[in-house]
Formats: structure tokens, C-alpha cells, sequence
């Protein structure tokens, strides 16, 4: 069983993921939470997966982010946004967040990306995403920070890199690299420290900032 927090001021939001995510035999909701202070009070629950509103009152989601990816173990924690065009969400995503999720994503599919996360891999939309940096344009600054990490990479890490962008599985980067799924899971461990990245989403979004996507 995945173990699911559900984070949002919105007590009908709340209620619309239990519903939908309650209906899935291997999804088991262990809490709801409507701000911050009670998201990190809620960690006694110890999901596995916390879907996290951000613009909340009190604490807000950016501090609860921070304050969760502390700990010893942290659950995978995945955005819950309404606009995908969001700083708030690029904020989330340097913060430690694995990926994000539109409030309007269908019921169908929102499932099947809660156990996407849980398994470790990103949740995060390439078209989504463009656009977030896109509203952030201008900041040299965290271009030449990415590019700068980037070049310290081999070829072949890049080229693994280039895979956790793509959000694809170990086994999926094996099949294109022609390499053994231990290999890959090896190069993308040494790619996360080599970047200073806490997951694979991190990293993904050092090479949008790099400019490396649609290479």
C-alpha cells in the first residue's frame, strides 16, 4: 500500500482527492492537512506520498516543503498547483519537490501518477514546465549556475541526464543507452551528487535551465 497525505486549504479539494484516490485498492489515505504547520504535524502518519497546495494561509506550502525534505526519511512530496505557470512551483521544485500536479488533472489519470511517484520517478508535464521557466525568464544567474554544474558532467552522464529529463524509468534509459539497469541506476546516483540535486526532478530542471531540453 502507498501511503497519501492530502495538503490544501480547500476542504472540497480534500475531499475530491480522497474520493478519487480512495477508490484505488493500493492507496491508502493516511490524512488531510490544511496548511503547512499541520502538513509537518502530519508526518507522524509517515505517508509515503504528500500532495502539497502551496498558496495556503499560515504556513505556507514552500515552508512546509523545506521544512519536510529535512528529515531523515522524507516522503516523496508532489505540488498541487492550479496554475502550472507558477514561481511558487519552480520554488517548490529547488526545494526538494518530485514533481507537481494541476488541480485539473483527470481523475483517470491522477491515480496513476500518484503511483508514479511513489516508484520514484518525476511527475512532471516537459510542456509544463517550459512554461514555468518561461515566466521565470531573466534569471541569468541560475542559467549560468546550471550550466556551470552541467559541465563538470561527462558525456555519458549527460546523456543520462538527458534521460531524467525525458522522466523516463531506469529500465527505459537502459533500452536507449544500451546499457544494464544497474549501470543506469549508478550513473543516475553519480549525476544527482555530481549536480548537488536531492532527486531526479531536480535535476531535470537543472538541465531546463541549462538549456539542454529539446537537444
Amino acid at each position: 500500500m502507498t501511503r497519501v497525505l492530502i495538503v490544501d486549504d480547500e476542504p472540497m479539494v480534500c475531499a475530491h482527492l480522497r474520493t478519487i484516490l480512495g477508490s484505488a485498492p493500493d492507496l491508502e489515505i493516511v490524512g488531510e492537512a490544511h496548511d503547512g504547520a499541520e502538513a509537518i504535524e502530519a508526518m507522524r502518519h509517515r505517508p509515503d506520498v504528500v500532495l502539497m497546495d502551496l498558496r495556503m494561509p499560515g504556513v505556507d506550502g514552500l515552508v512546509a516543503i523545506d521544512r519536510i525534505r529535512r528529515l531523515r526519511q522524507p516522503p516523496v512530496i508532489v505540488v498541487l498547483t492550479t496554475f502550472d505557470a507558477d514561481e511558487y512551483v519552480i520554488r517548490a521544485l529547488r526545494a526538494g519537490a518530485a514533481g507537481f500536479l494541476v488541480k485539473s488533472t483527470p481523475p483517470e489519470d491522477l491515480i496513476g501518477l500518484v503511483r508514479v511517484a511513489a516508484e520514484g520517478h518525476t511527475v512532471l508535464s516537459p510542456i509544463a514546465t517550459r512554461r514555468l521557466l518561461a515566466a521565470s525568464a531573466g534569471q541569468q544567474a541560475a542559467r549560468d549556475r546550471a550550466l556551470g554544474l552541467i559541465a563538470d558532467l561527462s558525456e555519458r552522464e549527460v546523456e543520462v541526464l538527458m534521460c531524467l529529463v525525458d522522466a523516463l524509468s531506469n529500465a527505459r534509459a537502459a533500452e536507449r543507452l544500451h546499457l544494464s539497469e544497474a549501470t543506469v541506476k549508478g550513473y543516475v546516483s553519480w549525476v544527482l551528487d555530481k549536480l548537488g540535486c536531492a532527486n531526479r526532478t531536480q535535476a531535470a530542471l537543472l538541465a531546463y535551465e541549462a538549456g539542454l531540453a529539446g537537444r
